[in-house]
Order: C-alpha cells, then structure tokens, then sequence
C-alpha cells in the first residue's frame, strides 16, 4: 500500500468501528422505556457523530503490525474510543462549551446531570468491554486493563493542569509545562495507550510494546500541536474556530508568544487571553501577535520535528508490512491533516 494512506485507511475503516460501537448502546439491556430515552438513545446519538476514529484503528493496526489479529483486538479498542467519548462529554461540561463536532453538546442537548450520568457509563464501558471479551485470556485481560488505567489516570492528571490553569489564572508557564500537560491530556489516549494495547493482543515482546508506545506519544503529541494550530490558522472557521483564545488555553503557541513577543504584543495578548472574548478582530489580533512572534511555525516545526523522529524509530524497531506503512502515514497524517 502506498505512502501517505492513513487517510483512506480511516475512511476505508470507520464504519466497522461505527457499527461495533453502536452495539453497546442499543439499549436493549436497559429495564425501562425511560432509560432508553434517558440514557441508551442520547448517548447512542452522540457516539455515532463521531470524529475520525483514528484511537480504535491505529489499535488495531498496532496489532497487525506485530503479526497479531485485528480481530481480537477490536473490544479492546472500542474501549479506548468509549474513554474518548466520555472525555468529550466531560470536557466539555469543564470547558463550558457549547458546541462539539457542529452539533450542541451533549449537556446543552440533555442537559448537565444527564450528560455526567452518560459520561459516566461510558467509562464504565472502558473496563467492562474488555473484563467481557470472550476472545481474550486472562493474562491478556489483566494486561489491556492495566494500560486502560494507567491511560485514564495520565488523561485526568492532564486535564487537571489545564483547568487548574485557568481557574489560577496562570500563564507563568513554560513550554515544558505546555507539554507535560498535553502528552498526559492528549498523547496518552490518542497515540500511546492505543498502540501499547494493540501490539499487547497481538502477542509482541515488551521491547516492540515500547517501541510502539513510543511512537504513539510522539504523534499523539504532534496531532494536539496540530490541532492547536488548527484552531487559531486553519481552513474550519466553524463556531468553535478560535475558540482557545476565547478560553485562554495555555497551547504551545500561546505560551512561545508570551516568552517571544515584544512587551507590547506580550500585555496586549495577555489582555486578550483573559478577556475571554469571541470577538472576531479582537480573536485574530491574537492570532497576529502569536504570528509576529514566530509562534505558530514554532509550533508547525515542532510538531514536524516529533514526527520525523518518531518514524525513523519505528521503522528500526518494526519490519516492513502494510500496517507498519500505514503507521508511518498515520504521523504524516496528522501533522498535515487540515481539520
């Protein structure tokens, strides 16, 4: 398979996951009418507008990769993209959002105590799909679900240093900061612990595990760059466009500016960052002064950098296959993907 496919993998792929996913919640194990309407139905809504699935197939690419069977691989990776779906639900409650994906979130649609509750079962669901697998021994078992909770902890802890941020009102943050916050945030769930997982099930030694945990934080660090580059320059000038300076996300981009900036762009982005605005001049004014300052090629080369590493090491450390290339693409991908 050629270069620079990951892209069609996905779409290729993203039913199979769609379908598998939808199986959990067609409430047909719930007891009333009413938890279907409550629960099962808006959740099951939710989940099917669903982003691109990259966590759950590079899972199972993972264990391609090492000569094992996608197969066994898949209820295990429905629970890594079940973790996703509650993070969102969660985050977005945190982050008063309003919107996800083009639709209300779910707390604006149900409203907050039954998106809690949904976020909840979802997470419940990350455990549970594995503990029932029937395709999995015990060992393995014991072994995916160790990573699951190492997965969930590291997200929480991430996600503690952001809120924690704005709630402090810190921006007295280096980009050591930035980046310990995003790989436990982000590159844990959306790289690392998926890859780990895959290549566990698919019977590799612990050096490959590594090897390909290893990749996975790269990238998975590279494809949170990348989004917050997309946010602030990319072609999607949705609602959510912009939106983390609206919210004075401390990204990569934000925190080269304030240390890069002369003193005048530096209070004024200061000033913008805390207004929580979503007025468009004022939100791109922002976007120029992070420009001016060289932040967002900053960002861009960073973000090119981890890649570029990430895939000598792992063409090192795997032989060539199909999944090994579709791998390497998956860097490519998400460092040059435009949404």
């Amino acid at each position: 398979m050629p270069r620079l496919s990951f892209e069609l993998y996905l779409k290729r792929q993203h039913a199979q996951i769609d379908r598998h996913l939808a199986d959990y919640f067609n409430g047909e194990q719930a007891a009333s009418g009413d938890m279907v309407r409550y629960l099962y139905a808006p959740l099951a809504e939710y989940s099917a507008n669903s982003g691109k699935r990259h966590r759950p197939l590079i899972c199972l690419l993972s264990c391609e990769a090492v000569g094992g069977d996608p197969a066994l691989a898949l209820r295990s990776a429905a629970a890594i993209e079940h973790f996703h779906t509650a993070a969102l639900i969660h985050d977005d409650i945190e982050d008063d959002a309003t919107t996800r994906r083009d639709e209300p979130c779910y707390h604006i649609k149900e409203g907050e105590a039954l998106a809690i509750n949904a976020g909840d079962l979802a997470l419940s669901l990350v455990t549970g799909s594995v503990v029932a697998d029937p395709l999995l021994d015990d060992a393995t078992k014991i072994r995916v679900l160790r990573e699951l909770v190492d997965m969930t902890t590291r997200t929480i802890e991430g996600q503690a240093l952001d809120i924690g941020w704005v709630r402090d009102d810190r921006y007295d943050l280096s980009i050591d900061d930035y980046l310990l916050m995003a790989r436990h945030k982000t590159a844990f769930y959306s790289g690392a612990i998926p890859l780990a997982v895959g290549a566990i099930i698919g019977g590799a030694d612990d050096a490959t595990v590594e090897a390909l945990r290893d990749f996975g934080m790269a990238t998975g660090l590279a494809f949170q760059i990348q989004d917050d580059i997309l946010n602030l320059d990319g072609a999607d000038r949705s609602k959510d466009f912009r939106a983390d300076i609206t919210e004075g996300k401390r990204t990569l981009i934000a925190l080269h500016a304030l240390a890069h900036a002369d003193a005048a762009d530096r209070t004024r982005l200061l000033e913008l960052l805390r207004a929580h605005t979503d007025d468009a001049e004022q939100l791109a004014d922002a976007v120029d002064i992070m420009r001016r300052a060289g932040s967002l090629d900053y960002a861009r080369h960073f973000a090119a950098d981890l890649v570029h590493g990430a895939k000598a090491r792992l063409t090192a450390a795997l032989a060539p296959s199909r999944a090994r290339e579709l791998l390497l693409s998956m860097g490519d991908f998400f460092i040059q993907r435009s949404k």
